[in-house]
């Protein structure tokens, strides 16, 4: 498919690669962009040009978006909660354990190989690794997800996640009494500057990030959150509320072993113990459907694992 942008004066003097990941109906990454750049498919006004390249208002910039290519990744008969489906997109209810797409070294037993099994012809949907997959989640957190099955759909998702249509909400369960009833945390987040493995307010190269949050309960220990994501950076939650001194228990990743060595010792102790992944569940998703344009909002119930965690720690709050 070839598509065809006229470069704004709001766009003027953005580097061409950036340009065009913010195009959603393209839903292209920089890195993709750059290798179909180096392949002359991409030109400005009729010419190849590179990524570098930072455009003018009334550029005209042209992309050949190659055809999906072959899928290597292997269908697995692996159960699914499907929420909601139909000819354009499905809603997964993702547990807990599970990593949304293949990767260096974990190929196998992931939400794309179970969704290839349960739709043959997803492959190539929105990209070779990631077949359908508009957003994700992390491995620990568990909860929705939709799934597009057209390559329409996937482009028009995309662009509601881009422009912060998609309604996301979670329920999170952090350490420490959390001082305000409700709040937002407004601060950038990127790849922390001594521990690479970790996003953090403490970067470089901080991106905009802003998370909205209100108390459902308080426990003696910790405190039950609803939390609601205007940006989706990676780690974005856990990095924020690491950033106010609460982190998640059970995100060994940011910090929670420090807090759960101040636990008494005894049963609470044991039982918070049993949280082996970060206490995050996204718990409601709200969007337009990409074709009919209808409004559809879903709810998912607090997994077993959150649901016992807040039933131990109120019985130590009583």
């Amino acid at each position: 498919m070839i598509y065809h942008f006229i470069v704004t004066e709001e766009e003027e003097g953005q580097r061409i690669d950036l340009f065009l990941t913010r195009k959603g109906e393209l839903s292209l990454s920089r890195a993709q962009i750059k290798r179909i750049a180096a392949e002359g498919k991409v030109s400005l006004n009729g010419q190849p040009v590179k990524v570098s390249h930072k455009v003018r208002t009334g550029d005209e910039v042209t992309v050949e978006k190659p055809p999906p290519q072959p899928m290597e990744i292997l269908p697995e008969e692996i159960p699914l909660s499907i929420v909601y489906e139909d000819s354009h997109l499905l809603v997964v209810d993702k547990p807990a354990g599970m990593v949304v797409h293949p990767a260096a070294g974990n190929f196998r037993g992931t939400l794309v190989n179970a969704l290839l099994f349960h739709v043959p012809d997803l492959a190539g949907i929105g990209g070779v690794l990631r077949p359908g997959i508009v957003h994700r989640l992390d491995k620990g957190t568990s909860g929705l997800m939709v799934v597009a099955k057209t390559e329409r759909a996937h482009q028009e998702l995309a662009a509601q996640f881009k422009r912060h249509l998609v309604k996301k909400v979670y329920q999170a369960v952090v350490y420490g009494d959390v001082k305000d009833d409700q709040g937002m945390i407004d601060v950038p987040v990127g790849r922390d500057i001594a521990q690479r493995k970790k996003i953090s307010t403490r970067t470089r190269r901080g991106k905009e990030a802003r998370t909205f949050w209100e108390v459902l309960e308080r426990f003696k220990y910790a405190t039950h959150l609803l939390v609601m994501t205007e940006t989706g950076r990676t780690h974005q939650i856990r990095a924020h509320f690491t950033h106010l001194n609460h982190p998640l228990i059970g995100d060994v990743l940011y910090g929670s072993q420090r807090r759960f060595k101040t636990l008494p010792e005894g049963d609470l102790k044991e039982g918070v113990r049993k949280m082996s992944r970060p206490a995050l569940h996204a718990c409601e998703l709200g969007f337009f459907h990409p074709i009919t344009e209808k409004y559809l909002h879903f709810r998912s119930p607090l997994p077993e694992d959150m649901a016992n965690l807040c039933y131990l720690l109120r019985s130590y709050s009583s």
